[in-house]
């Protein structure tokens, strides 16, 4: 189990990281709900059982590139967190994310997939969730970004944060209302003391105490992002008192979202004890909850500005990356005067990407660092500032000095700010996966142009750091006899070694090892997980 404590106080600035003046409080993950992923969105549905989303996980229907499946996690008698389950039955290939009972035998599901698209009804028979119909919400298509919210308690509102054209900012929150069995209202901005030009997402609605909880990235005293509060002041959910910090669960990191288990419990989310992704936390033993409660009215004039478009032209803003509160998509965001933009930092977003590559211990940006694209076999160098979109599928290829080479997909760029690439340096425990490397099919003969390619590009670097010893790993799927799959697995990674001897390696630093089906990183019960299984990994050593 990890903990940690919080404590100290410095300046957030770009690519450090910031620490909040905080008792110091224990807080713990939530043992085996936790994953190297990115956990988000928790909800508690009650019977001891906490839903989530989890993206980027081998086990996801859509695989390490799925954005978002349901997971789920229990807490046993002795109050832990059990290892936490993946709910097919409950996910699709695309980016999808809980937001709570309806009622107690209706569950609802955010969906964002060619096949489902938008909020949809699970009906409860026995422990199992069958799938029941799509509810109607108008326009709910048209929003943007990954959508997250919770259904408040009765199951009649659903506060929600995604992107819209007509919002405040980046992202803003939203209410939609029951109005039939399975029709809603047309999703109702929350307005301007609550929305700003920044970033305001993952909201949960106290509709016992009237309070909304979210995090936001620009309202007073965020630092990367942090949990606010504020009170709703009528049924109009248009008129809200000021939001304030909830300093007792801000950290150095990045605060996503809270859910109250009792009025005495929560779970938050927050990056600080990860790599960068958020995991799901708690207090290590209940504490008061220091809740802010004195809130304050807003003026007339905060309380009637205009919605503005999302872009920043026209707000007279630009978004700027804060570090290292996030580390994988879109970063965290403050805004500067556009006029400090020159044309070389500003390219055409519907043109365009741009990518930032950053060291994944440190979360320091690279300042040195080459992006190029295979194309009629040959390798072609890429802005990074201005990576153009036509043309651009497969994978691009990142490579900086000292660090491993990074293989993304295309399809993972951002459009809605900067890409961020985790490069892993070389240096003693670090490991990757030999993602490029494929085999004949049943054997140990390395087989395609990429895989020689790759793997001359790693005898350059073991080359040019010469003083580590590294060990080659190779893994099958479980499928088969398990003595001829631990042998295969064991020549397919004496093929890597073999290979790179070849490239000028001595040999004396390659070490190998064969572990057959014994390490799996996906289930064996789907093709796609077994592919995953077959792998070769390199583990630097010494």
């Amino acid at each position: 189990m990890k903990t940690f404590t919080k404590a100290g106080s410095t300046l957030l600035l770009a690519f450090s990281f910031s620490i909040l003046s905080v008792e110091g409080q224990e807080v713990k993950s939530l043992s085996g709900a936790n994953s190297p992923q990115d956990d988000q969105n928790p909800v508690w549905i009650g019977s001891n059982t906490l839903l989530f989303s989890r993206a980027f996980h081998p086990e996801n229907l859509g695989g390490e590139s799925d954005p978002g499946d349901i997971w789920m996690t229990k807490r046993d008698e002795s109050g832990e967190w059990t290892q936490a389950i993946h709910r097919p039955d409950l996910s699709t290939s695309g980016y999808d994310v809980p937001l709570g009972l309806e009622d107690v035998l209706t569950l609802l599901i955010y969906h964002q997939e060619k096949e489902r698209q938008g909020v949809f009804q699970y009906s409860k028979f026995g422990s199992d969730w069958n799938f029941l119909r799509k509810i109607e919400i108008p326009g709910i298509e048209t929003f943007e970004g990954e959508l997250k919210g919770r259904v408040s308690q009765g199951g009649d509102l659903i506060f929600f944060s995604a992107k819209s054209d007509q919002g405040f900012g980046s992202d803003d929150l939203f209410v939609s209302q029951k109005s039939g069995a399975a029709t809603w209202t047309l999703p109702q901005n929350l307005g301007p003391v609550i929305n700003t030009v920044g970033q305001e997402v993952s909201p949960f609605f106290d509709a016992k105490k009237k309070e909304l909880y979210f995090a936001s990235t620009m309202h007073e005293g965020a630092n990367g992002k942090d949990i606010f509060v504020a009170k709703a002041l009528d049924e109009t959910f248009q008129n809200w008192s000021k939001p304030k910090r909830w300093v007792q669960i801000s950290s150095r990191g990045s605060e996503g979202s809270v859910t109250f288990i009792s009025p005495e419990e929560i779970v938050w989310t927050s990056t600080q004890n990860s790599d960068g992704f958020a995991d799901l936390l708690t207090f290590a033993v209940l504490v008061p909850l220091e809740i802010p409660s004195d809130f304050e009215i807003p003026s007339l004039a905060e309380a009637s500005q205009t919605p503005i478009s999302s872009s920043p032209s026209g707000t007279g803003m630009k978004p700027v990356p804060i570090f290292p509160q996030v580390s994988v998509g879109i970063p965290e965001v403050r805004f500067e005067s556009e006029n400090q933009m020159t044309k070389e930092e500003s390219p055409n977003a519907e043109a365009s990407y741009q990518l930032i590559a950053v060291d994944e211990k440190t979360k320091k940006a690279l300042e040195e660092f080459t992006v190029s694209q295979k194309r009629m076999g040959q390798w072609q160098t890429l802005d990074p500032k201005n990576i153009l979109k036509e043309n651009l599928v497969g994978e691009i290829r990142i490579e900086s000095k000292g660090y491993f080479p990074k293989f993304l997909s295309t399809s993972l760029l951002m459009s809605q700010g900067p890409t961020l690439a985790l490069m892993t340096k070389m240096e003693p425990g670090a490991n990757i996966l030999l993602d490029a490397v494929s085999f004949r099919r049943g054997t140990a003969e390395l087989e395609g142009e990429d895989t020689l390619l790759f793997l001359e590009g790693m005898a350059n670097l073991l080359n040019e750091n010469d003083g580590f010893k590294v060990r080659i790993s190779g893994h099958t799927d479980g499928a088969g006899d398990p003595g001829l799959n631990k042998a295969l697995s064991l020549e397919r990674a004496g093929a890597v070694r073999d290979f790179l001897v070849d490239k000028g390696v001595p040999f004396e630093r390659l070490r190998i090892a064969g572990w057959g089906g014994t390490r799996p990183l996906a289930s064996n019960a789907t093709e796609a997980g077994r592919a995953k299984n077959r792998r070769v990994e390199m583990t630097v050593e010494q």
